[in-house]
């Protein structure tokens, strides 16, 4: 191995092992303030250092919005939460112009006051309580990370990323989320319920005179760097090609579509949901301190990924069958590559 190939080789140990202290820092925080959700916090983190958006979907009181909060405090960024109500206006997203007067010179001129969306973290907080104009407000802030006002584009400061909590749609005084909005979300979390014991710790905490103090331990600069050591991590071809193929099995269209997949949805996954595939598998292999991406990192992120993408037909909807199951009967069905030794 020559010098600058050992150089190299200690350099990128190193930003693994700062990102795995950076993970460590945000788990402490975190397990101060929620109890239990493992695999949740995980795939938050995932989307973080991915630098993806993430829409967390559970029914009221499972700790949504603590979670979010929390992981602001923890990552020391500029936070801001908007309550979606059915009356809110896209302007009180993104901003507003006003007409402001020079005191001194009488002269008016249009100044622009910038929306809660103008910052790093954003909690969308119900976000599918609003109707879907107003929800479009986010479109181009989770796609291109900007934001036009009046013809006038602003770029929004990185790192930027959108939490989106919302109801299930079951809920009465909801409105599903357009396709276009989905699918510009990396993931789509569930959170159900806790089990007995952690249920039982949480009600502890929150009827005793306690106060919880998070501290800041990773700054913006760090979550940018995890983000570029996450794009360096290589990905072997034959992982590669399969993450494409689960996503083109889930498209009705594909001539390699089986047969359940062409009976319950009407589309399927866009490209999109491969892209995360591997970079949610990249995050997750640094993050389970290997630097190779292995199949099943894209299995663990089969569900979040494809969840919100696969859209069922009327077919899927009477027999009860759902994404999830959909997902499930794929990666069952779609050849997993043969190790090779």
């Amino acid at each position: 191995m020559s010098l600058r190939a050992d150089e190299t080789g200690r350099e990128m140990l190193s930003r693994v092992e700062a990102l795995r202290t950076a993970q460590q820092r945000i788990l402490e925080q975190l397990r101060r303030a929620v109890v239990g959700q493992d695999e949740i916090i995980e795939q938050v983190l995932i989307a973080i250092f991915v630098g993806g958006h993430c829409l967390i979907t559970g029914l009221p009181g499972l700790a949504k919005t603590l979670l979010v909060r929390s992981l602001a405090q923890s990552l020391g960024l500029d936070f801001k939460r908007i309550q979606f109500t059915p009356d809110l206006m896209p302007a009180d997203i993104t901003g507003t112009e006003i007409i402001e007067e020079d005191r001194s010179s009488g002269h008016r001129r249009l100044q622009f006051v910038p929306g809660p969306i103008f910052t790093n973290l954003l909690l969308a907080d119900e976000i599918n309580r609003t109707p879907p104009k107003t929800q479009a407000a986010l479109l181009e802030a989770m796609q291109e990370r900007s934001v036009t006002v009046a013809g006038r584009t602003m770029p929004l400061q990185a790192p930027f990323f959108v939490l989106a909590t919302q109801n299930p749609i079951e809920l009465e005084g909801t409105y599903p989320l357009p396709e276009a909005q989905l699918d510009r979300f990396m993931l789509n979390i569930l959170i159900d319920y806790l089990p007995e014991d952690e249920e039982v710790e949480v009600v502890q905490r929150t009827t005793a005179r306690q106060e919880i103090t998070l501290e800041t331990v990773v700054t913006g600069a760090e979550v940018i760097e995890g983000q570029l050591l996450v794009r360096d991590v290589p990905v072997p071809e034959d992982v590669m090609t399969y993450a494409v193929r689960l996503v083109r099995a889930t498209r009705p269209s594909d001539a390699g579509a089986p047969d359940f997949v062409r009976r319950w949805v009407s589309y399927g996954a866009s490209v999109r949901a491969a892209q995360y595939l591997i970079l949610g598998g990249k995050a997750r292999a640094l993050l389970h301190d290997r630097y190779n991406v292995a199949v099943e990192d894209i299995q663990a992120l089969a569900h979040p990924v494809l969840r919100h993408r696969i859209l069922t037909n009327f077919h899927a909807e009477s027999e009860g069958v759902r994404s999830d199951q959909i997902t499930d009967q794929l990666l069952e069905a779609v050849p997993v590559p043969a190790p090779k030794w």
